[in-house]
């Protein structure tokens, strides 16, 4: 991205008013990038801001609260760090948010579809729309558009929801787009037996790794979670579908209005298990009850934190 350097001068300048910085560096092979916490200037070289980069920083910022901390966001990861401080997870006199023009992510899964095992990448290079990756054997250009994960082709996003500094590169096109949800329209369209048949197939492969709630920004009570709290024993460690059924369901449930669709529970998930389309059900029918969009507007109220005594849109009382 021809803004790095730019970035990098300008996180260097903020420093010493910062406790750390967030961002990415490479990671331990050629098609992985790390979160990198960033205290010195030597780390600051490490940066990177590269299709690669696919991890929501802002799941840190909770547990960095009293901290004077810098974090370079996506501008669709300014909606999660727009949630945290709707809900006062996070103090926005604590936070400089150095925004940057996403250059589109790549879905590790569907690279692995493209070209095989991935430990056998050597190198990976991008030039705009265009993807090369390197393995003994051959030299592949694949098409960045077709590599976007799929919360990439439901929402584009050019406008971050807050920024203190912004970083654009300006012949560089949003790659993001915004389709029809299909996995959604094909869930909506299925009976009630098929929907049960469907999540019941793919809720039988949850390990209960808990990875999905680790990595979620919005899933700050992991120390009093009920996935593992003994008193009351909500959950048994039974292996059962019932049982990771529950899990799921209760997660989801508590991230009703409140998830930012960021898409990392997927992301995480070892199973593939299709996880974001359960929460990005529960956000359109929050949507279509309070007309309210998660981490969009820092000084709205997330509708489920709050009681009004009579909603517009919800009319039981005229039945």
């Amino acid at each position: 991205m021809k803004y790095v350097a730019e970035l990098k001068a300008k996180i260097r300048e903020k420093l010493p008013e910062l406790d750390v910085v967030i961002g990415w560096k490479q990671g331990f092979d050629p098609v992985h990038a790390s979160p990198a916490f960033m205290t010195t200037p030597e780390e600051i070289e490490q940066l990177v801001v590269n299709p690669l980069c696919v991890q929501n920083l802002a799941t840190y910022l909770p547990g960095l609260k009293g901290k004077k901390v810098g974090i370079v966001a996506r501008e669709c990861d300014t909606r999660s760090i727009g949630e945290l401080l709707q809900e006062s997870l996070i103090e926005r006199e604590e936070l400089t948010v150095f925004s940057v023009k996403c250059p589109g992510a790549v879905d590790l899964v569907k690279l692995r579809q493209q070209v095989g095992d991935l430990g056998r990448v050597r190198s990976i290079s991008f030039d705009g729309p265009r993807v090369t990756v390197e393995t003994p054997d051959e030299s592949s250009s694949l098409d960045l558009g077709e590599l976007l994960p799929g919360k990439c082709r439901v929402m584009a996003y050019d406008e971050p929801v807050l920024a203190d500094f912004r970083f654009v590169d300006p012949d560089q096109d949003t790659v993001c787009r915004e389709e029809a949800d299909t996995d959604l329209v094909a869930l909506e369209q299925m009976d009630l037996d098929e929907r049960f048949a469907y999540w019941r197939g793919h809720l039988d492969r949850c390990i209960r790794c808990y990875a999905c709630r680790n990595v979620c920004p919005m899933c700050v009570c992991q120390d009093q979670c009920i996935a593992d709290t003994r008193d009351p024993h909500w959950l048994s460690a039974e292996t059962d579908v019932r049982q990771k059924w529950m899990f799921q369901l209760i997660h989801a449930m508590h991230l009703a209005g409140r998830c930012t669709e960021c898409g990392e529970c997927e992301r995480a998930c070892p199973m593939d298990i299709p996880i974001l389309t359960i929460r990005r059900k529960l956000n359109r029918e929050i949507h279509e009850l309070f007309g309210y969009t998660s981490g969009m507007d820092v000084d709205a109220v997330p509708p489920l934190l709050t009681f009004q005594p009579e909603e517009k849109s919800i009319t039981e009382r005229e039945w």
